[in-house]
């Protein structure tokens, strides 16, 4: 047996945040390019523009930086405040899947198997 959890952040009752959008928003750090981020998951370019501007509007400030096409072609880059709540959301699911996990063993540690 183990503990499985799913965690996300809301504001007014609605999902502004969670594993999904990290993980997107991880691709496009690592590639330089929303575009290549949603074909690495099946994901239409379309709905990951339409996630990310979604996920904009709820949180209140951009995500993305892009650059046009040209010599250098097109990209994405994280703004600095997509980077801060990647890096905190990062964080606080690692703590608390630690948290969880002490909790767990605490009640279920000697739970047969």
């Amino acid at each position: 047996m183990k503990i499985a959890s799913k965690l996300w952040l809301e504001r007014n009752g609605e999902k502004v945040f969670g594993d999904g959008p990290l993980d997107i928003l991880r691709r496009v750090e690592r590639l330089g390019s929303l575009r290549q981020a949603a074909a690495e998951i099946n994901m239409s370019y379309s709905q990951a523009w339409d996630l990310i501007r979604g996920l904009e509007e709820k949180l209140g400030f951009a995500l993305l930086e892009s650059q046009t096409g040209g010599k250098a072609g097109g990209g994405s880059t994280l703004t600095p405040a997509a980077r801060d709540l990647v890096e905190r959301y990062t964080l606080f699911r690692q703590e608390a899947s630690l948290e969880l996990e002490r909790i767990f063993s605490r009640y279920f540690g000697d739970f047969s198997r």
